[in-house]
């Protein structure tokens, strides 16, 4: 099999198992984080300025435990609202951690 075969049969796998690694992630992230936390998790729309939302591609943006993640999500904190009620359960405040996780350069 020569490398272009091989190439695209990568290709093709990681962009089957990518979205299975963050559930419904990537997803839910975009209808519900994107808007503050920008889809590229720098945090710099109009809302994010104005809310000083994190900068999920830096360490400093990251520097929160898994757990505290999952509740910041679930209940909310400072302006944030909780999406517990909007429907986000612990399994899918758990993916979106992950995801949020990839943003880290």
């Amino acid at each position: 099999m020569n490398w272009k075969i091989k190439a695209a049969m990568l290709s093709a796998a990681v962009m089957i198992a990518a979205p299975a690694a963050y559930g419904g992630a990537a997803e839910t992230y975009g209808k519900q984080c994107a808007s503050c936390h920008g889809k590229d998790g720098k945090g710099q729309t109009t809302m994010g300025k104005k809310f000083k939302a994190l900068d999920y591609t830096t360490a400093a943006g990251q520097k929160w435990s898994d757990a505290d993640g999952v509740k910041v999500i679930l209940d909310g904190k400072g302006k944030m609202k909780g999406y517990k009620a909007k429907g986000i359960d612990e399994a899918a405040a758990k993916d979106l951690v992950k995801y949020i996780r990839a943003f880290k350069k």
